[in-house]
């Protein structure tokens, strides 16, 4: 069985690259404004949206001494949201569209005054600012893998 990816901070490459450059020294943590930034049971940073969400400030990577976190890395991480969804449920809930900044959550109203939740995924930022208001926990991050543009040889 394949381990999830885990969030690390923006500007974190791949696991091998960044666990060689961090030195677990904990001064991206300490400049998050967010508080965003924890440890994992390694002394790794990661995520938390459990109390907020990323503003892609980058104020870690400006922290980071060792170079672990680079401002020209991609964020790949997008929201997801589960079969838990209240509004899938049949219950009036629009909290994460409330939180959602970038508009990428929408509710199309239907018949009998339930909406359908909509997710575009290409407005998405994957700030997580829709994960710690969600009632049920609905929403999560996962990675993507970014298309690659074919081109003629």
């Amino acid at each position: 069985m394949t381990e999830a990816p885990v969030q690390r901070p923006p500007g974190a490459a791949g696991d091998v690259s960044f666990h060689d450059a961090c030195t677990q020294c904990g001064d991206c943590a300490r400049a998050c404004p967010e508080g965003i930034i924890l440890r994992d049971g390694e002394g790794f940073p990661v995520l938390s949206f459990a109390e907020g969400e990323c503003t892609f400030c980058n104020a870690c990577i400006d922290a980071c001494e060792p170079g672990a976190l680079n401002a020209g890395t991609p964020w790949l991480w997008r929201a997801q949201v589960g079969d838990n969804c209240l509004s899938d449920q049949g219950v009036h809930c629009r909290t994460c569209q409330d939180f959602c900044d970038a508009r990428a959550i929408r509710f199309q109203l239907k018949p009998g005054g339930l909406a359908d939740m909509s997710l575009d995924r290409d407005s998405c930022t994957g700030c997580g600012g829709c994960i710690a208001p969600c009632p049920v926990g609905a929403i999560t991050l996962v990675q993507f893998k970014p298309e690659t543009e074919a081109r003629p040889c």
